[in-house]
């Protein structure tokens, strides 16, 4: 199977995008030398498009990538229903036999020309935005923004995080709600047994497993939390030292300046200062 090496350093050139219904039972794909990339996305009945090394028969929840200069025909008729994408990368067109994310260049993705998505309907939708957006702004750089995501969707759904079992689903889960309910009580007093208790969990099972995924202790990543809101607070308020801390869910300032040195190694009073002495040179 083919892989395409896209260069991504800067937006794609969105050409034009769209769905089609094909108006018969009868209706066969046109031929045609392709001048630029062309994604299909089928969402009804089989696609039955060849290229000049290969035919392929598309179905709901596959994609298609064709690459520029391919000789494009279809070979059977179909009453199907798909949507399509044309766009330009930079450069040439690379084709590559690597088959791992880890080989991808900065500022590039590999994209396999063909497969099957783990999520169809996430993809249809950022689609059917960029249509959307072209019909409701008609402003190009905002269009070729869009495609670049979709490409990079296609790009994590094929070389991104592997297929998960249920279980291994459920964990990552918990995960998500555990960073989110950090983030937004990162004010309050968090401690790892009140997050425990909260979801309905042993404190040493949630510990692990956050451990395991983020390859950071959970309470490493809510000092972090509150230590990214108290740089916010010494640089962009005047409150007092002792005001932040009592923010932050401190009720000792000396604890809170002693947390906020083990993360950054500067004091917050000398936070503060260097900050502000880049806002008054800037």
């Amino acid at each position: 199977m083919n892989n395409y090496t896209i260069n991504i350093a800067k937006p794609v050139q969105l050409t034009m995008t769209g769905k089609f219904v094909a108006p018969s039972p009868d209706w066969k794909h046109m031929s045609r030398m392709l001048m630029d990339y062309e994604l299909f996305v089928p969402i009804k009945d089989t696609l039955y498009i060849a290229n000049d090394q290969e035919q392929y028969e598309l179905r709901e929840g596959d994609y298609l990538l064709m690459p520029p200069r391919s000789k494009q025909f279809g070979y059977l008729e179909s009453d199907c229903c798909f949507y399509w994408l044309h766009f330009i990368a930079e450069g040439q067109p690379e084709l590559s036999c690597k088959v791992e994310s880890s080989d991808c260049p900065p500022g590039h993705i590999i994209i396999p020309g063909s497969g099957k998505l783990r999520n169809k309907d996430k993809l249809i939708v950022m689609m059917k935005q960029l249509q959307d957006s072209i019909r409701s702004y008609q402003d190009q750089t905002l269009n070729n923004y869009l495609a670049t995501s979709i490409m990079c969707e296609l790009y994590n759904q094929t070389f991104g995080q592997k297929k998960m079992t249920q279980p291994q689903l459920k964990k990552q889960q918990l995960y998500n709600d555990i960073v989110d309910y950090v983030k937004w009580n990162r004010f309050e007093q968090l401690q790892v047994s009140h997050i425990a208790d909260h979801f309905g969990y042993n404190a040493k099972y949630i510990s692990q497993m956050f451990s395991k995924i983020s390859g950071v202790s959970l309470k490493r990543f809510i000092l972090q939390q509150k230590m990214d809101a108290a740089s916010f607070l010494l640089t962009d308020t005047n409150m007092t030292i002792t005001e932040i801390a009592l923010q932050l869910g401190y009720y000792d300032s000396h604890h809170f300046m002693k947390s906020f040195k083990q993360l950054t190694n500067l004091t917050p009073s000398n936070y503060r200062n260097a900050a502000s002495n880049r806002l008054l040179n800037y």
